[in-house]
């Protein structure tokens, strides 16, 4: 199988599709099977509709159960994503499939109005995104975000929103309007401050420097934004998340939050290969200290512990984080959400547009 240190993506390669019983491949004299690659895979955009627009997880270590993902797939191409493995049951894979084949949504904003609308339906917060960035690079041609976060606005829907990319800027004037009406939050997801180490890790995302400006000028706004440091990876990105925390408070955030690198499914094999073509001299150690993270594996379904880890290296990661938090962001908190103004159970008509 081939792997390609391809610029702007984060797989080396496409996996076979555990759910599919053939593959296409081509077939060399020599007796070689080798999948077929581009130099520069294009990105293909398929429309799909959508019955449900909301997500719903009962994970107890989750804060928010619902959440609305108006893409499936991300060019973002972070290696370490969870949503990977999701792709495959939409008949991709979670290599470069995953960052080059995205689904686009295009009635998930009709389908949330007419859920808001539902007599039974009660208002709880919903995230964008629970799943891929609402705001990757397709969002600038589609705008389903934008359209999702104008629903929320007229029906007076909470929403919480974390993103990598800086395109959320294009928003403001929305976030404004929903921060005045205590209607959002914005979290800026933030794991590391090194640029070189952006372009291997998270290539199509947002450097830190542009999250932390755009921060600093939502919050001058009164856009309340907090961050998350996720996925920590020991060996890679550990040695920032003090520096994070404290370059976010500086900037105005008001809570943060962490969780540590797992990798479930097809990822362990994706983020070996992706170790040993960027970090071949540390790749062993790395995957040893994520093994240790979650009982010896590199996969973890552990409600409580798949999250935050445990062991002497979850200890001493949370021992880090408390202490940044103490230190940079004791007495703030995000403002509770306003649910009595909402509009929905077919009510919208009844007030001024």
């Amino acid at each position: 199988m081939n792997r390609h240190l391809t610029k702007g993506r984060g797989a080396g390669y496409s996996p076979p599709n555990k759910f599919q019983q053939s593959e296409l491949v081509q077939e060399f004299i020599e007796g070689l099977d080798e999948e077929i690659l581009t130099e520069k895979p294009a990105t293909k955009f398929i429309e799909v509709q959508v019955k449900n627009p909301l997500s719903k997880n009962d994970s107890p270590d989750l804060l928010l159960n619902y959440s609305v993902n108006p893409y499936q797939g991300c060019e973002h191409g972070c290696i370490y994503c969870y949503a990977r493995n999701s792709h495959q049951y939409w008949g991709y894979d979670s290599g470069l499939g995953f960052e080059t084949t995205i689904l686009v949504k295009k009635d998930i904003v009709q389908t949330l109005k007419k859920t808001f609308e539902c007599i039974s339906y009660k208002p709880q917060v919903i995230l964008l995104s629970g799943n891929t960035d609402c705001y990757q690079p397709a969002e600038r041609t589609y705008r389903l975000t934008r359209g999702i976060l104008e629903a929320c606005l007229a029906y007076r829907h909470p929403v919480s929103i974390i993103t990598k990319n800086v395109l959320i800027k294009r928003d403001m004037d929305l976030l404004v309007e929903l921060a005045k009406h205590r209607l959002v939050h914005v979290y800026f997801s933030i794991n590391h401050l090194d640029p070189s180490l952006k372009s291997m890790l998270e290539p199509r995302t947002a450097s830190a420097a542009k999250k932390l400006t755009l921060l600093a000028d939502f919050s001058a706004h009164g856009i309340p934004c907090g961050i998350m440091v996720a996925p920590i990876i020991p060996g890679i990105n550990l040695q920032d998340m003090t520096s994070i925390v404290q370059q976010s408070a500086d900037a105005g955030a008001l809570k943060a939050g962490y969780t540590v690198v797992r990798l479930n499914g097809q990822l362990g094999d994706l983020f070996r290969d992706w170790l040993e073509r960027y970090f071949p001299d540390r790749a062993s150690k790395v995957l040893n200290q994520i093994q240790s993270l979650h009982g010896g594996s590199l996969n973890d379904a552990n409600w409580g512990r798949r999250m935050k880890g445990e062991g002497t290296m979850a200890e001493l990661i949370r021992q880090m984080f408390q202490a940044a938090s103490t230190k940079y962001l004791s007495n703030r908190t995000m403002p509770d959400y306003d649910f009595s103004a909402f509009r929905g159970n077919g009510q919208l008509s009844l007030f001024p547009s």
